[in-house]
């Protein structure tokens, strides 16, 4: 079983974080290279991944993360707003006309580690990572808790984001992560 990934932040931290994504995302629509300000607190400045998931209307309007820590986590809070509002491949660049309308969510990313057995994950509390070849898919811990997929399901639907056959999750080749997130 991973370690237990607890990223415990103030209100004030989340509120910062939520206000980073408002401006960056709101920089982006003015087309001005507006500078994130500084955290405040040196919790934010760990080394962890994130995702900025969008939604507008209750259905998904970009999502984009970067799963592994490569920088500090606000600094990749604020670039993964701008990724998810304009550059997620499955939709088109998020229009000024749409802003007030969007509501995002924030997911800090837990080291990852390799699953060794599929029967200790727990639906809404890991995040999986599917590998095989050239293929790759992830889905965030909430996914399966908003479809109401069981952990199987969980399973295979994460081997068809990556492209993969539904059972691909048990097939020698095939390198399953899982992972944990504070998400708000």
């Amino acid at each position: 079983m991973p370690r237990q990934f607890v990223f415990l932040i103030s209100d004030e931290e989340k509120q910062y974080l939520r206000d980073l994504v408002r401006r960056s995302i709101a920089s982006g629509l003015s087309g001005e290279e507006a500078q994130p300000p500084e955290p405040p607190t040196d919790k934010l400045r760990e080394s962890l991944g994130a995702f900025v998931t969008l939604t507008r209307g209750g259905q998904l309007r970009g999502c984009i993360g970067n799963v592994q820590g490569s920088g500090e986590v606000w600094r990749t809070v604020w670039e993964m707003a701008r990724a998810a509002a304009f550059s997620d491949p499955r939709f088109p660049p998020l229009k000024p006309e749409e802003f007030e309308d969007v509501e995002w969510e924030i997911s800090i990313i837990s080291p990852i580690e390799p699953c060794r057995d599929v029967n200790e994950i727990v639906v809404g509390k890991h995040g999986l990572i599917v590998q095989r070849g050239g293929h790759s898919g992830l889905l965030l811990p909430q996914v399966p808790v908003e479809w109401g997929w069981s952990r199987e399901q969980f399973l295979r639907q994460t081997c068809v984001k990556a492209g993969l056959a539904e059972n691909s999750w048990n097939k020698a080749g095939t390198n399953l992560y899982w992972f944990e997130a504070e998400v708000f």
